[in-house]
């Protein structure tokens, strides 16, 4: 039986987590039996009630399941403890680390009825589908890292194997080929030794799939065209520090961080989460936004257990539901019909 291990953690997570497995449970029907769904600490609840951020519990019941999903991690309450104890570095990146989880892919389109809810142009988000493939595991977060007193200085190693950046990028290749066969390769090549070395392998590995379009472009840049132009990029590929930046600000192309799903990939083994944090200014409040979540829950249905037309259903319930005219009100317009976190799940399950 496939094991799923739940990580509700932190502020709204909480709350977007219950909507979403209420949504699965409205998908599969009678098959939600062929699951086992259970649910463990982690962040700053489990620093509450453990003393650790990534119970050895949690860990071995993450290691042990098919797939993860994860609500919320963090928020200031556990800000003033140790760095290497708060919730992110005491347990989002060990879990990505432990679990190998390496790829980080972030779709982001457009949905016609959520036009009104971006903050740019509706000309340049309009025709917005692109998918943002980062990697997870590498470079400057996980690199050697500390300070020196004599004179005072800290330092931060940006780190990478050849194997970590073909294995990326492989990702990459391969998803442009199942698009529209562009791939852009972000980078900093004009001042990072890494960056030519990465810039150097994407050029080799080029050969390997004569069908896909590569292009390269600077960080910098590439920030810039993401509000600029957007509809020029398909598939883009990046290291682990551009890529939470640039991810972060495409999710604004399409309305909200709150409607951006996430996906972090070992082979077909994932953890599920939505791109935004904890939102503890509005945690326990019904306002929340759960679609992230929602929409997470379809890509575990669709890339970990392979089911397609379930993930299909749920993407198809969350844009009926939109187009209806129901919000939360991170993506409300003056029109719209602004409705809390519980309700919206149970309008996405209506709409199933």
């Amino acid at each position: 039986m496939p094991k799923i291990a739940v990580l509700p953690g932190d502020g709204i997570g909480q709350e977007i987590m219950p909507e979403a497995l209420k949504v699965l449970r409205a998908v599969l029907g009678d098959r939600i039996k062929d699951f086992e769904f259970q649910e463990y600490l982690v962040g700053g609840t489990a620093i509450d009630q453990t003393g650790k951020a990534l119970p050895p519990e949690t860990l071995k019941a993450c290691q042990e399941a098919d797939a993860v999903l994860l609500g919320a991690m963090g928020g200031p309450k556990w800000d003033k403890l140790p760095a290497e104890e708060r919730p992110e570095r005491g347990a989002l990146l060990p879990l990505r680390k432990e679990l190998g989880l390496y790829a980080n892919i972030r779709p982001v389109k457009m949905i016609p009825s959520l036009i009104s809810a971006s903050t740019l142009k509706e000309e340049v988000v309009k025709n917005v589908d692109l998918v943002v493939i980062r990697e997870l595991t590498g470079g400057i977060y996980f690199g050697e890292k500390g300070r020196k007193s004599d004179p005072p200085s800290v330092y931060d190693v940006l780190y990478y194997t050849e194997e970590e950046i073909r294995r990326i990028l492989k990702i990459g290749f391969e998803t442009a080929m199942n698009r529209k066969k562009k791939l852009c390769s972000v980078d900093k090549a004009n001042v990072l030794e890494s960056s030519r070395f990465w810039r150097e392998i994407a050029e080799d590995m080029a050969k390997e799939y004569p069908e896909v379009e590569l292009t390269h472009m600077y960080v910098d840049n590439a920030a810039m065209q993401l509000v600029r132009y957007p509809e020029q990029f398909d598939v883009i590929v990046t290291e682990n520090m551009f890529g939470d930046i640039l991810t972060d600000l495409a999710s604004m192309l399409g309305g909200s961080i709150g409607m951006l799903a996430s996906a972090s990939m070992n082979g077909k083994k994932g953890l599920y989460e939505p791109a935004h944090g904890s939102a503890p200014d509005i945690a326990g409040q019904n306002k929340a936004n759960p679609l992230a979540t929602i929409l997470s829950a379809a890509m575990m249905l669709r890339f970990t257990f392979g089911l397609d037309q379930d993930a299909d259903r749920i993407e198809q319930a969350v844009r009926k539901v939109l187009a209806q005219g129901y919000r939360t009100g991170d993506i409300a317009g003056p029109k719209d019909h602004v409705i809390g976190t519980k309700e919206m799940g149970d309008a996405v399950v209506a709409a199933l």
